[in-house]
């Protein structure tokens, strides 16, 4: 009797360490889970990412685009139509790819201008005068400044600054590291809701974005 009490408690006891070490492993890969989705999210979107429209939306549009980029500059104002035709729904994740030669230049100042709070400004501004400090897919950057420079819109010096301290070139590091991450190679690259745009076109955004709204 004694023996198979003995049997019984070592039974127990085997089978409770089994089930806490089924527990902790569980614990453990759930704690993963929840690390690894962490980092696949900020891969679309990092702190200091600019963000247009309704932070919380429903629909996350990420954009990784190059203020020297042609295409990127003639969907621009669509892509702000579509924001606010959507509503709140969709969130538009500015990211940064700067693939063209010098584009990390045009990049500093983008940012330069975000500290002065006149980013958009100084985006639509690029945008509008790209033709003329863009030459053979080359960014130059002087003619850029001057640009700047007569626009008057930023406080140069301050601007002259930042530029200088390089404070912000961790920024445009990260960006292409998590584009390479994303199989971005070209700009615009568009992804919505973590899922790549496989067809490139307007309409087939439109339609991507869409079937993320109506889930």
């Amino acid at each position: 009797m004694q023996n198979k009490k003995i049997v019984l408690i070592s039974v127990l006891l085997i089978l409770g360490a089994f089930f806490v070490s089924i527990f902790f492993y569980k614990q453990s890969q759930t704690q993963k889970s929840v690390n690894l989705l962490k980092e696949q999210s900020s891969l679309f979107q990092r702190p200091y990412s600019v963000v247009v429209g309704n932070a919380n939306a429903k629909v996350q549009l990420v954009e990784f685009f190059d203020p020297a980029c042609e295409t990127c500059a003639l969907l621009h104002p669509y892509i702000k139509d579509m924001i606010k035709k959507y509503d709140g729904k969709v969130k538009l994740v500015l990211r940064y790819a700067a693939f063209h030669k010098n584009s990390d230049q045009a990049v500093k100042m983008l940012e330069g201008a975000r500290k002065q709070n006149k980013f958009n400004d100084v985006l639509e501004l690029m945008f509008a005068t790209q033709k003329y400090w863009t030459q053979h897919h080359e960014v130059k950057p002087k003619i850029l400044w001057n640009i700047l420079l007569k626009a008057d819109i930023l406080d140069m010096k301050k601007l002259a600054t930042f530029m200088d301290e390089g404070k912000h070139d961790y920024v445009i590091a990260q960006d292409l590291s998590d584009a390479k991450s994303l199989n971005v190679t070209k700009t615009p690259g568009f992804i919505v809701n973590g899922m790549p745009l496989q067809k490139f076109g307007l309409d087939n955004l439109k339609q991507l974005i869409q079937s993320q709204i109506n889930k």
